[in-house]
């Protein structure tokens, strides 16, 4: 059924299926989104792909799914259709506009009892949306009214959703934190991080030397398998890239012409067309990379190098897609659920091998990480080990601010000690 006739029908589209369909997703609003991404908000497949990843992870336990789905479908509706504004856009400001939104919804957008959001059509057998569903919900014969637990509990979830997407890069702030800290709900005392919990970001050189060695070993005994894996990881931690610099989405597929090489200066660069917030970056390969580009172009049968608008893609799958959009596929890109499994199994595995070499403490540290953490190992590794200038990592990194990459400057208790043993008082003391 055509997407123009539910959006002729419908005042809000519901965005997430249940638990039993999340997976799968939904053919109606997979249309609906890449329509909003073509005209008004152009991250929003990356958006959606990710809500959806945060939604998948709540899937055993179902009361838990069910209000994350409600908050995050009523905020991206707002975002998307409302004011058609990117998440990652959203300030604190805007923040207290949405809750003034929610507090007085418009009329037509106001339920009266909860339903499914998802219904089967009998006559196409498909799942599409209820016509029946609406974003907020009333008392009947009363006036809509937001209760303060409500909307306590609606910016608590928010916040842990842009706790996620923080986490995933896709933003570097949680403007429904920064409005809670301001509002009514405001805890009184506030706990700043210690810098034992502010190093779990990154791996160690020695965790990760276990990575970096035990994928290597296993393209070697599993070359069909593991020779992508190598290259995955190697790339990420060589241009810090997020997974959606990785991973094929909505609008963006990523390919072998992104590798250029510059003709005036020969220097190789990752070209990254659409990152957070639309930006475009050129990030140059490391002498190992372009190794290492070799090595993986060379297991595929390609060139050592790739030529001009090469089209093929990046990091192909070992069997077809069983479905979506690329589904029977074999030379399609990795989705980023996909990239973000593979590099955790990876992530494991090196901890299982710091593990049986006795380093407990190491190994389980390792399994909390995540392929985003492979992006800040690679930042802090050029910062504080390889000398790199703050501003070059800034500008490769992709961050806004270079108060952002400043925080990538780790010293240990140890060496604030060295460096302040011997601080005179008086510089000038004893000089004649």
């Amino acid at each position: 059924m055509a997407l123009f006739y539910w959006s002729r029908l419908l005042h809000a589209l519901p965005l997430f299926e249940s638990i039993d369909y999340i997976e799968a997703g939904n053919p109606i609003i997979n249309q609906h989104i890449t329509a909003i991404a073509m005209n008004s908000v152009e991250d929003a497949g990356l958006v959606y792909e990710l809500a959806s990843d945060l939604l998948f992870a709540q899937r055993e336990n179902e009361n838990s799914y069910k209000s994350f789905r409600s908050e995050i479908t009523c905020f991206l509706h707002w975002c998307f259709d409302v004011v058609q504004q990117s998440p990652g856009q959203i300030s604190r400001r805007d923040m207290d506009k949405f809750v003034a939104y929610c507090q007085s919804p418009p009329k037509e957008l106001i339920g009266q009892f909860n339903v499914a959001q998802f219904k089967l059509d009998k006559s196409s057998q498909q799942r599409v949306p209820n016509l029946l569903w609406r974003p907020f919900v009333g008392k009947r014969g009363e006036e809509y009214r937001l209760s303060d637990n409500a909307l306590k509990t609606k910016m608590a979830i928010l916040s842990s959703f842009y706790g996620f997407l923080v986490a995933e890069d896709y933003c570097e702030r949680n403007p429904a934190q920064a409005w809670m800290n301001h509002s009514k709900f405001a805890h009184k005392r506030k706990f700043a991080m210690s810098e034992e919990e502010g190093s779990g970001l990154a791996f160690t050189e020695l965790q990760w030397s276990y990575v970096i060695s035990s994928v290597e070993q296993l393209a070697n005994a599993e070359p069909e398998i593991h020779q992508r894996s190598l290259f995955l990881i190697k790339l990420i931690y060589g241009c810090y890239l997020r997974v959606s610099d990785v991973s094929a989405r909505t609008g963006y597929s990523p390919i072998m012409g992104q590798f250029k090489q510059d003709k005036q200066t020969g220097i190789w660069r990752f070209h990254i067309p659409k990152s957070k917030g639309g930006k475009q970056r050129q990030i140059p390969l490391s002498n190992a990379l372009i190794e290492a580009l070799k090595q993986y172009r060379q297991h595929l049968g390609l060139p050592p190098l790739p030529g001009y608008q090469e089209q093929t893609p990046i990091f192909v799958r070992h069997r077809a897609a069983g479905r979506g959009r690329e589904a029977g596929l074999v030379d399609a890109n990795l989705g980023i659920r996909q990239v973000r499994e593979a590099v955790q199994s990876l992530i494991n595995h090196a901890a299982n091998k710091a593990h049986a070499d006795g380093l407990w403490e190491d190994a389980e540290v390792m399994r909390k990480l995540t392929v985003h953490s492979i992006r800040h190992t690679g930042i802090t590794h050029d910062i504080n080990l390889n000398g790199r200038p703050l501003s070059h990592v800034q500008a490769d990194a992709g961050h806004e601010s270079i108060d952002t990459t400043s925080q990538y400057l780790h010293t240990s208790q140890a060496e604030r000690h060295q460096s302040a043993a011997n601080k005179p008082m008086d510089r000038l003391a004893g000089i004649e």
